[in-house]
């Protein structure tokens, strides 16, 4: 009897983290699913962006395609407040900016050599970028719900390391058509595979949004003085106001050589324009984010009007410099070609970890007794949210190619598709039977990601382009089975098992 009661203890807590485990999971599971689904399409965006605007072929130096870029932006922007220019790198060959003329920002992508906003207006990478964290809703409700749903995700990962009894065998584990222990071993081993990965990625993500999740460190030292907070964060950034005195704009490339010597010849990354035309205005320019983990770790500021080095400023502190390598490390902005592959298996092997789970939700429950009403909407909500994200992303990517060039608000309109179309699918989910809705809606997703590669054009030779083709067409390739399985199973009836009745 003795020896019993601590594997007692050990089972009654294994079963409390495994109730814990499955309602954090399906709590916001769906918003989890959206969150990784973007987060891992956001590996590549640079790519995305550059597929979205096959016209852009142009390339250049990054400094001399900022220098294009603020030359333009002289010339056709009027009382600005700032420019807030990406030079382009390896992945990514126009500079991406945000800039306001005339009280209205805008976010375009520029022509290296050029400088002017390219031909096809998009968000490229962008959009998932954004839908990734701030799930396109304002500010600041987007990025808590974000937190929240990472915050569960932390403990989901941590309660599923306790509650598994076998946690290294489940990788080598799968049992097919075995109903719920097929969704069980797979949902396994796509959680235990990737496990670190999953945990890093979801706890930098947490850190990430700390300003958000855990104000109270800020409140405490800075109140509402927001603007001393970014000083001692930056100090190597100098703010000042507008004098509202005209004068032009120093030339830049000078800045940018000095800058680069500053950085030991590291090429450049973001340059910083307050307050352009003005004798305030301030010129701050960053290393490329390629060149370390940590993120943002230094940078020199000029006076704009006369090109004079105000401050210079290398990241040293070592509280910092931990804050911006976990940052760092979930950006995966530092990272070469093989990692930024390894992110990507990461994050989809993370993103289908759980659509599985909330499969296995219902499927777990219709094997013991007939689904209640909940559990009947949830499982036609599985349907909806686990094609229809997918399909809106690829709709995204359709819009792009069909929408006319010249349309007024393009990118918006993309945006548009996007969300409708990923509404409807929804919508379709709710209103048709699982065994209908499933084959139907991978189909659609399978054809929309076919369309979306013949399109691209697939017979592009551009790498970034044809990588992007060949990934769209192995989706539709890798559906054809399970629509095919999922056909052939639309007019079988589980069968029920009730639970025995003790007597």
């Amino acid at each position: 009897m003795r020896g019993s009661a601590p594997a007692a203890l050990r089972d009654g807590a294994r079963q409390c983290m495994t109730w814990l485990h499955g309602w954090t999971g399906l709590l916001l599971g769906h918003v989890l699913f959206l969150m990784c689904l973007t987060g891992t399409l956001t590996v590549f965006k640079a790519e995305i962006g550059r597929w979205m605007r096959p016209e852009t072929t142009a390339i250049a130096a990054p400094a001399d395609a900022i220098v294009a870029a603020t030359r333009w932006l002289d010339e056709n922007t009027h009382g600005s407040a700032g420019w807030y220019l990406t030079a382009p790198d390896a992945h990514q060959n126009a500079v991406q900016a945000t800039y306001d003329s005339d009280g209205a920002y805008v976010t375009r992508a520029l022509d290296p050599v050029s400088g002017a906003p390219v031909a096809r207006e998009t968000l490229g990478g962008e959009f998932f970028y954004r839908l990734h964290f701030e799930l396109e809703l304002p500010y600041p409700w987007g990025r808590l719900l974000a937190s929240l749903a990472a915050m569960m995700m932390l403990v989901a990962l941590v309660t599923g390391i306790i509650a598994h009894k076998r946690i290294f065998k489940d990788i080598f584990t799968f049992r097919p058509a075995k109903g719920q222990r097929s969704w069980l071993d797979g949902h396994n081993a796509l959680g235990v595979l990737a496990l670190p990965f999953h945990i890093m990625i979801t706890f930098t993500g947490l850190v990430t949004l700390a300003s958000v999740n855990l104000p109270w460190g800020i409140a405490a030292g800075y109140g509402a003085d927001v603007t001393t907070m970014y000083s001692d964060l930056a100090p190597g950034s100098v703010t000042r106001a507008a004098t509202g005195e005209k004068a032009p704009l120093a030339p830049i490339a000078p800045m940018l050589a000095t800058a680069q010597r500053q950085f030991g010849g590291a090429p450049i990354g973001r340059v910083y324009v307050f307050n352009p035309g003005d004798t305030g205005a301030v010129v701050v320019v960053y290393p490329s984010e390629a060149q370390s983990i940590g993120y943002m770790s230094g940078e020199v500021s000029f006076d704009g009007a006369t090109g004079q080095m105000l401050k210079a400023w290398t990241e040293q502190r070592a509280g910092v410099r931990a804050y911006q390598t976990v940052y760092g490390l979930h950006m995966a902005r530092f990272a070469p070609d093989v990692t930024r592959w390894l992110y990507f298996l990461g994050g989809a092997m993370l993103t289908m970890a759980i659509a599985t789970g909330m499969v296995l939700w219902t499927v777990k429950r219709r094997e013991r007794a007939p689904l209640s009403i909940g559990n009947h909407m949830l499982e036609r909500l599985n349907v909806g949210v686990l094609t229809g994200v997918p399909i809106g992303a690829v709709a995204f990517l359709i819009a792009n190619r069909l929408l006319p060039l010249d349309m007024a608000a393009r990118a918006q309109a993309e945006v548009s598709a996007a969300l409708w179309t990923a509404g409807a699918v929804v919508l379709a989910g709710l209103l048709l039977r699982p065994t209908i809705g499933w084959p139907l809606l991978l189909g659609l997703l399978a054809l929309a990601c076919a369309c979306a590669a013949l399109l691209g054009p697939v017979w592009t030779i551009e790498p970034g382009m044809l990588t992007i083709n060949l990934m769209l067409l192995g989706v539709a390739g890798a559906l054809l089975p399970v629509i095919l399985r999922q056909a052939r199973r639309r007019d079988r009836t589980t069968p029920v098992r009730h639970r025995a009745v003790p007597a």
